[in-house]
């Protein structure tokens, strides 16, 4: 294997374990969520919301882990345009936050 193929091997393990983290974080927090607010228990909203937020931050954490991948290997045409996929990500999350 040489060592560009290596270097995409090694991005696509880390981009699919910062994945799988972030959906099975999400599932444990929306998981408990539901449990408790069967139970009728207060502490079920913050669960329910924590777990949708790590689950539509998930993909901007991947775009995060891809422009460092890019980096490390030095493509730079790949980190310019994950950079500029990521400012458009975090701005549509500041200005829905601002509502």
């Amino acid at each position: 294997m040489r060592a560009s193929e290596q270097q995409v091997a090694r991005f696509e393990a880390s981009a699919a374990r910062a994945l799988r983290a972030g959906v099975l974080a999400a599932a444990a927090l929306l998981l408990a969520g539901l449990v408790l607010w069967e139970l009728g228990s207060a502490a079920a909203p913050p669960l329910l919301d924590a777990g949708l937020v790590v689950l539509m931050g998930t993909p901007v954490f991947r775009v995060a882990v891809s422009a460092v991948a890019y980096l490390r290997a030095r493509d730079w045409f790949f980190v310019a345009t994950t950079l500029a996929v990521l400012a458009v990500l975090l701005g549509a999350i500041w200005i829905a936050w601002r509502g």
